[in-house]
């Protein structure tokens, strides 16, 4: 099984899939899942607004209910948080150029950082220090994900998805060949992926029996 999985680190309802897509996941030890950061917030260089906090709790609360995943809000209340999610998405794109088998482990790594623990994942430094704790070499990974190609790649994985037509974060999709068929665009539980992916596998198994 083939998946691609777009996403966001610093998107809530990503923090509360991946422990769907986990057991999905442990279902089927052979599974490969490519990462591809779509941008929920890149760029963005406004501080947050008292009304936009406000509005990213109460998803925040939707998500911890659905998941049952614990929630910090210590970064975003520190004084002029700037919701700028780049950084992170380029630290992943890093972390999957250097190592890409160890890119979702480190996107979690990122995910519990911000949303768990209230570490500033929006700081190359922070970013940095998750990705040593994580096995990657500090000095290596803080010069890549500074770098002028990182930051390049990261705009391709942005312009990737939105030529997709992504709309929103978890997307996953069953790859197969040059196609792909859409398991999920939203938080799905591990059942349902299960379900959708059967489905797809049902659906495209005569095409690639012809194939053959």
């Amino acid at each position: 099984m083939h998946l691609l999985y777009i996403a966001d680190p610093l998107c809530s309802w990503c923090y509360g899939f991946g422990p769907e897509l986990a057991k999905l996941a442990a279902r089927h030890p052979g599974v490969r899942i490519d990462l591809l950061m779509g941008g929920l917030r890149p760029y963005n260089r406004e501080p947050m607004s008292e009304a936009f906090r406000t509005m990213l709790l109460e998803h925040w609360n939707h998500v911890a209910q659905a998941s049952g995943l614990p929630f910090s809000r210590t970064a975003i209340d520190r004084p002029g948080f700037v919701y700028d999610t780049e950084p992170a998405c380029r630290a992943v794109v890093a972390a999957r150029t250097i190592d890409a088998s160890r890119a979702l482990a480190f996107m979690k790594a990122v995910q519990a950082a911000f949303y768990r623990d209230g570490r500033d994942a929006t700081d190359d430094a922070v970013l940095a220090e998750i990705a040593a704790e994580n096995g990657y070499g500090h000095r290596a990974f803080a010069a890549a994900i500074e770098s002028g190609p990182m930051r390049e790649a990261t705009r391709d994985d942005f312009a990737r998805s939105q030529t997709m037509g992504v709309g929103g974060f978890p997307t996953v999709a069953v790859m197969s060949g040059a196609q792909l068929y859409l398991v999920t665009s939203g938080y799905a539980t591990d059942d349902v992926l299960e379900y959708r992916i059967g489905e797809i596998e049902r659906r495209i198994a005569p095409t690639t029996a012809r194939g053959a």
